[in-house]
């Protein structure tokens, strides 16, 4: 199967730990979108779920990293990843249910993902690189372990 989402350097914000960590949720839309043409029901359900663990724990790193570096649009920056996390958790509730979620599911993280990149990240990205080392990020995300596990195909 084809990839639906490729990583390409427009979506590097410059920062590596960060940018792995997106580079691992484009992985699992690629995956989600081979359940999808696969019509594999349990495996868009195993996305799901660790897409959404994945998430929140790089919310959670995202903005730790932003608190450290005292970027000032924390608190608008945060209110956007609740608001997804809440979508996350909405498509989980609708899958649990019986309900087809894959498609519109895959469209949603496909727009999501590129703007969260392109536009949102882009407003802290200058804000931590100026105040944060690299060392005192990788210090930040292991403060936050365990992580969970990345997408596996």
């Amino acid at each position: 199967m084809a990839d639906i989402l490729k990583w390409t350097a427009d979506l590097s914000i410059g920062i590596e730990l960060i940018d792995d960590q997106h580079r691992r949720i484009v992985e699992f839309i690629n995956r989600l979108n081979e359940a999808r043409e696969t019509a594999d029901k349990k495996a868009v359900g195993d996305v799901l779920a660790g897409l959404s663990d994945y998430t929140l724990s790089h919310f959670g790193f995202e903005e730790a990293a932003m608190k450290a570096a005292r970027f000032a649009g924390l608190a608008q920056h945060r209110r956007g990843h609740e608001r997804f996390a809440r979508q996350l958790a909405e498509f989980g509730h609708r899958y649990a249910l019986g309900e087809e979620v894959d498609a519109e599911l895959l469209d949603t993280l496909n727009k999501w993902l590129l703007n969260h990149i392109k536009r949102e990240d882009h407003e802290y990205m200058d804000v931590v690189k100026a105040a944060l080392s690299p060392q005192q990020l990788a210090q930040i995300l292991a403060d936050l372990a365990p992580w969970p596990a990345a997408a596996s195909g």
